[in-house]
Parts: structure tokens; sequence; C-alpha cells
């Protein structure tokens, strides 16, 4: 299923850039993004420029880092660019360069996020992006962010400023979208409760809103004295019928919301594969 998920993620990358991205000169960061650039000043086909970076990019990986390089980052940096190359010939869908760097970001980050959950690579930046983080203590995404923002900004000075705007749009969509494939649209919120009165809240969650919670033990920072706080998790449609239940028994309650962006277990996401 990984290597499906691979395949299938890599292939709609290559759309992205065959149908929005590279009839459109926008070059949103990446290995493909400098294939833009050389392509335009040139006229060097992208996949062998692609080509020219992953494998050089993968064997200093393997060399530099590791046992962290397997075979599928092997086949993404050699599947994506030949992926590219098969689909070349598709007519572009928009001339819009708004809609294209939109529709594209969002095509492109369904399938960078479909390979990150069959936990594969397609090389590229994000292979250098691993050896500066290791070289130079910083951060990696900010290093993904760094190479981005240079080859945006180098098709800002040799494309068009105007174009160099819109793929950082694209960038953005991109980024937003991989989230939601990784971890889904649903968010939920843990609730967590300090109450004089945490016995009755505790029965009024377990059932009249009929969910599970956890008792924490808990020490007042200013009093000093023992107590227990109560930690429940609900879906966005039960907060309001949270919030009255507590308000209900004690109206001082203190009471703390935080989104959480996945939750795995009984009642929510069964846990397993991603």
């Amino acid at each position: 299923m990984e290597y499906i998920l691979l395949v299938i993620g890599s292939l709609l990358i290559a759309l992205s850039f065959n149908l929005f991205f590279y009839p459109n000169q926008l070059a949103s960061g990446g290995v493909s993004g400098i294939s833009i650039i050389i392509d335009t000043l040139f006229g060097i086909e992208p996949a062998l420029t692609q080509w020219a970076f992953n494998i050089p990019l993968f064997f200093a990986g393997l060399w530099l880092i590791g046992r962290n390089f397997g075979i599928k980052t092997a086949i993404g940096s050699v599947l994506l660019p030949l992926l590219v190359l098969l689909t070349r010939g598709m007519p572009s869908l928009t001339e819009n360069i708004l809609l294209a760097s939109v529709y594209g970001g969002i095509l492109l980050g369904i399938g960078i996020g479909l390979v990150y959950r069959g936990r594969g690579s397609t090389g590229g930046f994000s292979v250098a992006a691993q050896i500066l983080h290791k070289y130079t203590g910083i951060g990696f995404g900010l290093c993904v962010a760094l190479l981005d923002g240079l080859v945006i900004l180098t098709a800002g000075v040799f494309i068009s400023p105007e174009k160099a705007m819109y793929a950082l749009i694209g960038l953005f969509v991109t980024s937003k979208t991989i989230n939601v494939v990784q971890i889904g649209l649903s968010y939920s919120k843990v609730a967590f409760i300090i109450s004089d009165s945490v016995e009755e809240i505790r029965e009024a969650i377990l059932h009249e809103l009929d969910r599970g919670l956890t008792k924490l033990q808990a020490t007042g920072g200013y009093t000093g004295e023992e107590r227990t706080v109560l930690m429940v998790v609900v879906g966005q449609t039960e907060v309001t019928r949270l919030k009255e239940l507590v308000r209900s028994v004690d109206r001082k309650a203190f009471v703390i919301l935080s989104d959480t962006n996945e939750v795995l277990g009984e009642g929510f996401k069964l846990a397993g594969p991603s």
C-alpha cells in the first residue's frame, strides 16, 4: 500500500507540474521550480533537470546521512521525473496564473501528502534540507522554507517578479493541502476542567454527553493544594453542549479548550496504519 501511495502521489505531483505550474512558469520551490527556471533560460527539458538534481542529491544523502534513506526515496527520485516526462504533452487547464497557482498548489499538496502517508519521498530538496539540517543545526522546516524561498527569489529575477509572487501563493496552498491530506479536515477539542464539583461534572459528561474522560491529579500553583483536573475530548458540534453542562453544575469552573487535529481511539478515528 505504501508503494501504491508513492506512485499515485508522484503521478499527481507530475500532473500538477504539467497542467498548472510549467505552462504558466510558476516556479513554486523545489527541484521542479529549478527545472522551470532552467527551461526558461536554456530550453532544457524539465524532467532531465530534475533527474540531474534528484539522483546526485540522493547519493549525497545516502553518503552523508546514511540509514534515513531507503528504497522508496530512490524510487521517488527516479519515478517523479519519469512521470513528468510521460505527462509532458498534456494541455494546460488554465492560462489564469492565479487559478494555476491555487489549483496547482492543491493538486501538488494532495500528491505530496499521499507520498508522505506512504512514508515515502520524491527526493529533491527534501534530501537537501535534511543534509542542511544535519550539518547546520537549522530546523528542518526552516531549511525547506529557505531552499524554496531561494528558488522563488531566483524565479523573480530570471522569470518575473509577479509570477514569483503567484508562486508563493501556490506554495502556501500546497502546505495547507498537505496538512489536510495527512490529518484530515475534522478538528476536535480537548477540554481541561478545574472545578470544586469534579464528580458532578464527571457524571454529567459521562451520562448526558456520553463521552469518556480522564482524571488528572494536579497541584495548585498558588495554593499548593492537590486537586483533580478532568480531561475530555469532544467533537466540534459537542463543544457548546459541554460548556452548558459544566456551567449548569459549576458556574465558576475553569475550562481550557484547545484544538486537536487528530484523535485516535474509541468514539473517534480507529487507530491503525495512516
